[in-house]
């Protein structure tokens, strides 16, 4: 099996926009290891990321972090592990227009 350890996804979503941050290739599983949320901005705001297994539409049950708030001009970092299957979608969302998003990880291919 060869690993690809890479910069999964990045985004700058537009403000209250559910947006694909990473979709896991055909043929291909994938662990997102490092996820990265950047306020850019000069007022608090908040975030989502939800984990859709199968790249559905996003559940409640998908939810990995909920309007967590971010501070102005702020960073948080979360380490994850997720494993994801091929279709699988991590999507995030923006309370406003200035978070910058950064998914690292391995993609697997066989």
């Amino acid at each position: 099996m060869a690993e690809a350890y890479k910069s999964l996804g990045q985004s700058a979503p537009a403000a209250t926009t559910e947006t694909d941050l990473y979709t896991v290739p055909a043929a291909t599983s994938a662990v997102c290891s490092t996820l990265i949320v950047c306020n850019r901005g000069g007022t608090s705001t908040t975030f989502r990321v939800s984990h859709a297994a199968g790249g559905g539409a996003t559940q409640n049950k998908d939810y990995i972090y909920f309007d967590v708030t971010i501070p102005r001009y702020d960073t948080f970092t979360a380490t994850l592990g997720i494993t994801m299957a091929t279709g699988d979608k991590i999507k995030v969302y923006a309370g406003n227009g200035n978070l910058s998003f950064n998914l690292y990880g391995t993609e697997l291919t066989p």
